[in-house]
């Protein structure tokens, strides 16, 4: 139990040296959510009070993707561990259980794709061709998958395309719900489904209805793009678990250095829904990318290329 930081934090909190030492790692995790930058005493004393933490279960506890309070067990993990935003980009340890440890959802998307095979229906006449289209009708016969699609879908496409702007934080929250609570049979069968043609890319690529969720009427700097996420605990949890489970190898058959491509998936899945949403760039290939540019990065053009290049020339991914 202790390996779940909503349960540390609370044995932490009984102990009156632990706590002490929590409440010192609190006002540094604010300074630096506020992306105030220490001075050389105070890192000094946050950096000890980390190391204070070492025989506290709190320094070994995460996440689950699935957890209810869940942002507030990522705030307790980047409380623990702020100095670990040091490097800026440098989140490579995921505040999230390994994919191995998390449960495995039963669902019954084979037994209702077959019910889907089964229907002499003209509306399916395209399920044969069009992958897209055939996940979708599977995830219309269960009732969860149904209900919380049709959520952010009407969120999403409210105001987009028109005068109105969209509310792009109630979308996200919208999107973040669908991949979190619906099983990922279902959802990774939405997202991921092969395509042949054109049509079915173009249904794939508006999934997450992305003229709300993923475009701004300007592409935004990719720098500006990543401090809007690094100001938000699920956002940087994401972004980390990204990191973690998509970092490219070159030697590797599956271009993971992890070996573990589903993880890859489950954490670009992930970061769906936060302010560094990704998509599909068209309907007619499978590549990916963020809705920013690099163009006036000054002397952080390099930076700005790397965050841009884990999602656009990630062979992991």
């Amino acid at each position: 139990p202790s390996s779940d930081c909503i349960v540390a934090e609370q044995l932490c909190l009984s102990d009156s040296t632990c706590n002490a030492t929590y409440r010192t790692l609190e006002n540094c995790a604010l300074v630096k959510t506020r992306l105030l930058s220490l001075d050389h005493e105070s890192r000094v004393r946050c950096l000890n009070a980390e190391l204070d933490l070492e025989n506290s279960s709190l320094l070994h506890c995460r996440c689950h993707r699935r957890m209810k309070r869940q942002e507030h067990c990522l705030r307790i993990f980047w409380t623990v561990h702020s100095s670990m935003t040091d490097g800026y980009f440098n989140l490579e340890t995921s505040p999230y259980e390994n994919p191995a440890n998390e449960e495995h959802w039963k669902t019954d998307y084979n037994k209702l794709a077959a019910l889907v095979s089964g229907k002499n229906c003209s509306q399916l006449a395209g399920d044969a061709t069009n992958p897209c289209l055939r996940a979708t009708h599977v995830c219309n016969l269960s009732k969860k998958c149904f209900r919380l699609r049709t959520d952010y879908a009407s969120i999403c496409t409210k105001g987009a395309g028109s005068e109105d702007v969209c509310d792009r934080r109630k979308c996200h929250r919208g999107l973040r719900n669908f991949f979190e609570k619906v099983p990922e049979d279902f959802t990774k069968k939405i997202l991921f489904c092969p395509c042949q043609d054109e049509f079915c890319g173009e249904r794939r690529r508006k999934t997450i209805v992305p003229d709300c969720s993923f475009q701004y009427n300007t592409k935004p700097n990719c720098l500006w793009l990543l401090d809007s996420c690094l100001e938000d605990h699920i956002c940087k949890s994401r972004l980390a678990d990204f990191q973690q489970n998509c970092q490219p190898v070159d030697m590797s058959p599956d271009g993971c250095s992890l070996h573990n491509h589903a993880a890859c998936l489950q954490a670009y899945m992930g970061m769906i829904g936060t302010p560094m949403t990704p998509n599909y760039v068209s309907n007619s290939s499978v590549e990916v990318s963020l809705w920013c540019t690099c163009e006036n990065s000054g002397n952080q053009k390099e930076k700005c290329d790397q965050i841009l290049g884990m999602f656009e020339s990630n062979k992991c991914l």
